[in-house]
């Protein structure tokens, strides 16, 4: 095994590469075009490729890490994500110009681990399958956890949040020693990209057949659980404020997009006690794709307002087609971002948000899937999104994401940019 030395001297020369990138002036241009889609206002439509599929993209190894380190490989597997993007595929992605060190949070969501369970006494029991074993997409089954109300009650906990400041401080120092004079350093507390969806996690609690048949069969089963994650969201949200453990800067991405805005962070804002009102969130309901508009405003909407109500901006939405149910979304308050996943009817999800939010589109990650690459019908999804966002006045951004394969060629997510970035720049 390596010296930690040696860990530095690689993470050096990677900060480096990463900071002459962060200091070019394009930076600055893409944020203030992020801030303009942000503020309804755009000058054109907006373009980010997330959610890659990394094992497939590592021919000539230069995604292989080689720190020994657990902490250096954290860092350096970041530094190396954004260098082979900005080399292969960086449409309108903004290279940040100072390093995130997270907090070490008691009881919170991390940038280590983005998904809410421990924190709330849950873990989730599942079977998987794989088709490759370097892909961390898998097929998934869950087991229910929650037969009756008691088990909501006694398994779903309150979290205690909280903060470890010996822990951190010693990541501080470790990021000192091994950043300083490269890249200025900023402390990550809880809300850089903050997820609060309910649904999602309780279906891997439970499994989405016994979620959706829960909800026919037992719903005052269904009620409890979606009131007591809802209350244990709240109580998190509540705990980190007060001890003013949230994120305390201008957030660059939320749920894959860009997230400069100039309506954050909201007035009265300090930087020592940051609110929640200062910070955008984004939520999603994917396993109540098949309910009635009726129910999901009833399990769904109903439910998280205490939530949407105490950010200051809202992204909703992710895989799931939204057209039948946009009724009950616009009640999301500070609603500014709807996702239109390659299911949803699209001319009507255009008309519904017209100018009033921005209409942010996910092609559908399939194309660049295929036995042979057709760049003809990508270059024909795209121009008709966008010619619908003209249409009915939407403020457009183009999301490519969940990208599972590229049928093992890396070179289809750079035509793919390069087509998007054409067409959204005529």
């Amino acid at each position: 095994m390596q010296s930690l030395n040696q860990d530095r001297d690689i993470l050096r020369e990677l900060a480096r590469k990463v900071a002459e990138i962060a200091a070019l002036p394009v930076q600055e241009e893409k944020k203030r075009l992020w801030r303009a889609l942000n503020g309804l206002s755009p000058e054109r439509p907006m373009v980010t490729i997330d959610q890659v599929c990394w094992n497939e993209l590592n021919a000539d190894e230069a995604l292989s890490l080689r720190c020994s380190d657990e902490l250096c490989r954290f860092y350096e597997d970041r530094f190396r994500k954004v260098l082979y993007q900005w080399e292969k595929f960086p449409v309108d992605m903004v290279v940040e110009e100072y390093i995130r060190v997270p907090l070490a949070l008691i009881d919170a969501p991390t940038a280590v681990n983005n998904l809410p369970g421990s924190m709330f006494g849950m873990k989730i029991q599942e079977h998987t399958l794989a088709t490759d074993a370097d892909n961390d997409v898998v097929s998934h089954d869950y087991e229910n956890q929650f037969t009756s109300i008691d088990d909501v009650m006694q398994k779903i906990r309150m979290p205690a949040a909280g903060h470890d400041e010996a822990e951190t401080q010693r990541r501080m120092e470790k990021a000192h020693w091994l950043f300083d004079g490269i890249m200025p350093l900023r402390e990550e507390g809880w809300g850089y990209d903050p997820y609060l969806s309910c649904w999602d996690p309780i279906g891997m609690w439970m499994s989405m057949t016994d979620l959706l048949m829960g909800l026919v069969d037992n719903p005052d089963l269904m009620h409890a659980l979606i009131g007591r994650l809802v209350a244990a969201y709240m109580s998190m949200l509540d705990q980190l404020e007060e001890q003013g453990l949230l994120y305390r800067y201008p957030q660059a991405t939320i749920h894959t997009t860009g997230a400069w805005t100039d309506k954050l962070p909201a007035p009265g804002f300090d930087l020592k006690r940051p609110r929640t009102r200062d910070l955008w969130m984004y939520a999603m309901a994917q396993p109540l794709v098949s309910v009635s508009p009726a129910m999901y405003e009833e399990y769904e909407i109903d439910y998280l307002m205490p939530i949407f109500s105490r950010f200051g901006l809202v992204y909703y939405g992710c895989c799931d087609p939204l057209e039948h149910k946009m009724d009950a979304v616009r009640r999301i308050p500070n609603l500014r971002k709807v996702s239109v996943s390659p299911w949803a009817d699209r001319r009507s999800m255009a008309e519904q948000l017209g100018c009033n939010y921005v209409l942010s589109s996910k092609p559908n990650p399939a194309f660049l899937a295929w036995d042979n690459f057709d760049e003809e019908a990508v270059r024909k999804d795209l121009m008709q999104t966008k010619d619908l966002a003209r249409q009915y006045g939407c403020p457009l951004e183009i999301i490519f994401k969940d990208i599972s394969t590229v049928h093992r060629d890396p070179s289809r997510l750079t035509k793919i940019a390069n087509i998007a970035m054409k067409i959204a720049c005529d």
